[in-house]
């Protein structure tokens, strides 16, 4: 098996951007969700309720966030700095403290998505603990759902494909690494897998809200699929799934063409 996609999404729910080589670390790849996109009642967006974030793109250089929509001017983010304001807020039943960025940002993301909002940053010192039903005590993420890391298979999406009338791309489900050369749904499987030296654990499969019915190249709904096709085989406890979370048990560096193994135990 192989490692054939990186994805790190820097802003939740903004678009993603394609890595060659990341590094991964115990909170998930560097600069994935690491910033967030609040409301002026610090209540965080998604493409759940404002599916034209996808077409706001982003950029890291020299470890600087850059920000990118049609019709306007690049904004380069500022890294955080003393006196910056820090804000509590949530994501879903999690609360987090957020760091508040410059009013020059607040002003281009508002423009951008056509709301008025605010960018925030995950603070260096803050460790936000993934679930304890399923993660083990320390297990912690930045500004993603639930979990560190997002892996699915190639072949998963090839066998929805194979259902759908309209096949859709991996970007649908917004994946951080993509893995070919095992059956479908074996991410589903794997107790931990090992890439480059390190353990990454299953924690527990992905399940899918309707972010996926999103076009994430023209920021439109598409109508009810692929949701509708996986809830005709991909559906338990009342949940749709696709993809299975995990996280890293050290830090490593990934690299697509990385060899994936099973760990054996």
């Amino acid at each position: 098996m192989q490692l054939t996609e990186i994805h790190i999404y820097p802003v939740k729910s903004l678009a993603g951007v394609s890595l060659s080589t990341s590094q991964l670390s115990l909170s998930g790849l560097q600069y994935d969700r690491q910033w967030m996109v609040v409301d002026n009642q610090n209540r965080f967006l998604t493409q759940r309720t404002h599916p034209q974030m996808s077409l706001v793109e982003t950029d890291m250089r020299n470890g600087q966030l850059i920000l990118s929509s049609f019709g306007m001017e690049e904004h380069v983010v500022p890294k955080v700095s003393l006196g910056m304001k820090t804000i509590a807020t949530r994501v879903f039943n999690d609360p987090v403290n957020a760091i508040e960025l410059d009013i020059a940002t607040n002003e281009w993301i508002s423009q951008a998505l056509d709301t008025p909002c605010k960018l925030v940053c995950f603070p260096e010192n803050e460790t936000r603990l993934c679930k304890p039903d399923v993660a083990r005590p320390g297990d912690h993420t930045k500004f993603a759902d639930a979990f560190p890391l997002l892996i699915i298979s190639q072949a998963s999406l090839d066998d929805l494909n194979s259902k759908l009338v309209v096949p859709v791309g991996m970007d649908r489900f917004r994946p951080n690494l993509v893995i070919r050369g095992c059956e479908a749904f074996a991410e589903d499987q794997w107790e931990s897998i090992q890439i480059n030296g390190t353990n990454i654990r299953m924690l527990q499969t992905c399940s899918r809200c309707s972010v996926p019915t999103v076009d994430q190249k023209t920021g439109m709904l598409s109508g009810p699929e692929p949701i509708q096709t996986l809830s005709t085989y991909r559906q338990w406890d009342d949940e749709i799934y696709f993809g299975s979370n995990y996280t890293a048990e050290i830090e490593t560096i990934l690299s697509v063409g990385d060899l994936v193994n099973i760990d054996a135990g």
